[in-house]
This record gives C-alpha cells, sequence and structure tokens, in this order.
C-alpha cells in the first residue's frame, strides 16, 4: 500500500506504538471491562494497520476484517447510548472503526470501476502490482486513476479528520498530565495510543489520495 520504505516505517513505528500504548493502558485498567474491550478492539486495528501497510498483509482478504470494524463500529455506538460517559470519545472511536472499514471496502477495489481487460490499473504502488502478476481477487487492490469523486472525497474528509485528531489528542495528552501529575506514566498510555493512532491513520488515508 506504501511505495517509500521509510514512510512504511514510520506508519510502522506508530502503529506498533500504538498496540504497546494501548497493551499498557488496557493492564492498568484492566477491572474495567468496557475498557478491555475498547483496548483489545484498538489494538486489533494497530495490527491490522501494520499489516496493510506492507505489501504481504495488502494482498490478505479484505472482506472479513470490513465485517469486523463495521461490528466494532457499532459496538461503540452502542456504548455511546448505554454509558453516560465518555460520549465524545466513544463516538470518535466509533468513528475510527468506522473509517477502518471504509478502508477496506476502498482496498478491495470493490467501489471502483473494473479496468478494462487486458489493461493495468493507473496508480498501482510498488510492491502490490507487479507485471506479469495478478493482484488477487481476495486482496487489496490500488487505487486507479478512474476512483469515483465520492471515495476521493471521503478520503480527504478522513485524512484532514485524523490530523485534527491527531492535534487534539495531543493536547488532551499534555492537558492531562498537568491536571494529574500525580498519576503513573502508564496511566496516560492510553491517550498517547491515541495520539499515535489518529497521526497513523491520517498518513494512511493521504497515501489512499
Amino acid at each position: 500500500m506504501i511505495d517509500a520504505l521509510l514512510l512504511r516505517g514510520v506508519v510502522t513505528a506508530l502503529f506498533v506504538a500504538t498496540a504497546v500504548m494501548f497493551a499498557m493502558a488496557t493492564w492498568v485498567h484492566r477491572r474495567a471491562a468496557g475498557y478491555v474491550v475498547s483496548g483489545a478492539l484498538h489494538i486489533v486495528m494497530a495490527v491490522a494497520m501494520i499489516a496493510m501497510a506492507w505489501p504481504q498483509g495488502a494482498a490478505l482478504p479484505t472482506t472479513g476484517p470490513m465485517v469486523f470494524f463495521l461490528l466494532a463500529a457499532v459496538y461503540f455506538v452502542v456504548v455511546v447510548f448505554a454509558q453516560a460517559g465518555h460520549r465524545l470519545a466513544n463516538a470518535y472511536h466509533a468513528v475510527m472503526m468506522l473509517a477502518m472499514a471504509w478502508m477496506y471496502a476502498v482496498m478491495s477495489g470493490n467501489l471502483t470501476p473494473a479496468p478494462a481487460e487486458g489493461s493495468v490499473p493507473a496508480g498501482g504502488h510498488g510492491g502490490h502490482h507487479h507485471a506479469g502478476h495478478a493482484i488477487p481477487d481476495v486482496g487489496m487492490a490500488p487505487p486507479s486513476a478512474a476512483t469515483p469523486p465520492f471515495v476521493t472525497a471521503l478520503n480527504w474528509v478522513f485524512t484532514i479528520g485524523f490530523v485534527i485528531a491527531a492535534v487534539v489528542w495531543l493536547y488532551v495528552y499534555f492537558a492531562s498530565r498537568r491536571g494529574e501529575p500525580a498519576r503513573p506514566t502508564t496511566w496516560f498510555f492510553g491517550i498517547a495510543g491515541q495520539v499515535t493512532m489518529a497521526a497513523g491513520m491520517a498518513i494512511m488515508f493521504a497515501v489512499m489520495l
């Protein structure tokens, strides 16, 4: 999905850091069942994003993960209405899971017109398409020049949205540290994980433009 090896490494590092920080945060809040479920979903999402950034992972089936993250989005929507606290954060988590499902839908190629027989899709990514090697039907297909405008528009929305989210979560992180200086560092890992997650998502959607 990402041509540049350096950028691929940066994205991988961001999501590895995300998975580690959410694992630590989940351990700190292990007595709260809702936090454990949320943390686990974020860890799964981080691992999925790492796989998506590499050619081997981009060739994996998309339908199963897409359905999984749609269900994860539904879970957070239910939590928004079922719990009084953290509604804004849970709504954001729902949008993030929905964005993940959207990314799988776009990369599956089902939202773009099928290329003419014998033609090579434009905009192919290195490592994902080589002459003489067809992209598997169940894997991720690179976006083509015929990408519908609504797909590009929504990818722009998610790109800008996650850039803003990364900045907001970074502000929340430092504000929380100032407000509760006595808290151990591990207490803030969940917020830090949101920063790296949003930054990684912004990069991944920017690559799809």
